[in-house]
C-alpha cells in the first residue's frame, strides 16, 4: 500500500480536506485506484454531538457513521463510497485500547501512549486502507490520509508519532508527504511571508516528519521568489512546492495541481511513474467552467415537511 499524508501548519480552515480529495482526483485520473482516511484528534467519539456552529455539518455517511464533512468532499471527489472506520478520532483510538485493557489483551502490562495507543493508530490505518471503497475487487493503489489540525497541536502529538513510526514501517517508497501551509501578505507591506510556513516545517521536521511536496495556500499565486525561498529554508525541491491560490470554485483545485505537475511529483516519490497514465481532466474541467457560467438563482424553501 502505498500512503499520502496531508498535514497542515501556521492556522486551520486552510483547505485539508479539499486538498486531499483534490490530489485524490489527479491520481485517480492518472489510472490508480483511491481510498481516503481522515484523522480527527479530538476526544469525541464522532461528530455526531459536536455543534456545527463549532465544527461544521455533520456528514452521514451510508452505514449510518456519523463523521467530519471532509469524508463528504472525498465521497464527492472520488465517486467513493465509505465507512465510519475511514474516520478515525482520538476517542475511538483510546475506547479500542481501554477495552482491550479491561479484557486483559495486554497481559497485565502497563499501557502507555508508545507503544500501545501508536500501535492501535497503525493497526487502524494499516487495516482500513487495504478495504475496497469503489465497488471493485482488491485494495486500492494510494491510500491518502488527512490529518486534522495543526502541526504541534498537543492532542495531535500520538498520531505525529504513529506516522512517523508508519513512515519508516513502509519505507520511503510507500509514504508521501504533503504539507500545506499559509503564505499571508500584510497589508502595509504587501509581501508574500514565508517566515510561518518555516516554522511550521520546522516543527514537523523536529517530530521526525520531513515533507516531500509543500502545498502553499494563498490569495494571489505565488511569485517566483517566494518558491525560491520557501525551497531554500524549507528543504524542498522548487518544482515540488505547489500553490493553492484562491478560485472561483472548489471544482478547480485538482486542476491547479494538474497544471503544476503534482501528480509526477507524487507518483516519482511513490515509485509508480511506470505504472501511471497522464492525467485527463476534461470532464473535471467542464465541470469547473460550467459552475462559473452559472448565473440563475434559485430558491429552496420549506412547505409543511418538504423542502421544494
Amino acid at each position: 500500500m502505498k500512503y499520502v499524508l496531508i498535514t497542515g501548519g501556521v492556522v486551520s480552515g486552510l483547505g485539508k480536506g479539499v486538498t486531499a480529495s483534490s490530489i485524490g482526483v489527479v491520481l485517480k485520473a492518472c489510472g490508480l485506484r483511491v481510498t481516503s482516511i481522515k484523522i480527527d484528534p479530538y476526544l469525541n467519539i464522532d461528530a455526531g454531538t459536536m455543534s456545527p456552529f463549532e465544527h461544521g455539518e455533520v456528514f452521514v455517511l451510508d452505514d449510518g457513521g456519523e463523521v467530519d464533512l471532509d469524508l463528504g468532499n472525498y465521497e464527492r471527489f472520488l465517486d467513493v463510497t465509505l465507512t465510519k472506520d475511514n474516520n478515525i478520532t482520538t476517542g475511538k483510538i483510546y475506547q479500542s485500547v481501554l477495552e482491550k485493557e479491561r479484557k486483559g489483551d495486554y497481559l497485565g502490562k502497563t499501557v502507555q501512549v508508545v507503544p500501545h495507543i501508536t500501535d492501535a493508530i497503525k493497526d487502524w490505518i494499516e487495516s482500513v486502507a487495504v478495504i475496497p471503497v469503489d465497488g471493485k475487487e482488491g485494495p486500492a493503489d494510494v491510500c491518502v490520509i488527512e490529518l486534522g489540525g495543526t502541526v504541534g497541536d498537543i492532542e495531535s502529538m500520538p498520531f505525529i508519532e504513529a506516522l512517523r513510526q508508519l513512515s519508516f514501517q513502509v519505507g520511503p517508497d510507500n509514504f508521501c508527504l504533503i504539507h500545506v501551509s499559509l503564505i499571508p501578505v500584510l497589508g502595509v507591506v504587501g509581501e508574500q511571508k514565508t517566515k510561518p510556513t518555516q516554522h511550521s516545517v520546522r516543527e514537523l521536521r523536529a517530530l521526525g516528519l520531513t515533507p516531500h511536496l509543500l502545498t502553499s495556500r494563498s490569495t494571489e499565486p505565488l511569485l517566483e521568489s517566494t518558491k525560491e525561498k520557501l525551497s531554500k529554508f524549507c528543504h524542498v525541491p522548487i518544482e515540488n512546492i505547489l500553490n493553492i491560490h484562491d478560485v472561483p470554485n472548489i471544482w478547480h483545485i485538482p486542476l491547479l495541481l494538474r497544471n503544476q505537475n503534482a501528480h509526477h511529483s507524487i507518483l516519482q516519490q511513490l515509485n509508480l511513474l511506470g505504472q501511471a497514465t497522464p492525467p485527463d481532466l476534461q470532464q473535471w474541467t467542464e465541470m469547473a467552467e460550467s459552475y462559473d457560467n452559472l448565473t440563475e438563482s434559485v430558491r429552496l424553501q420549506w412547505w409543511g415537511s418538504m423542502l421544494v
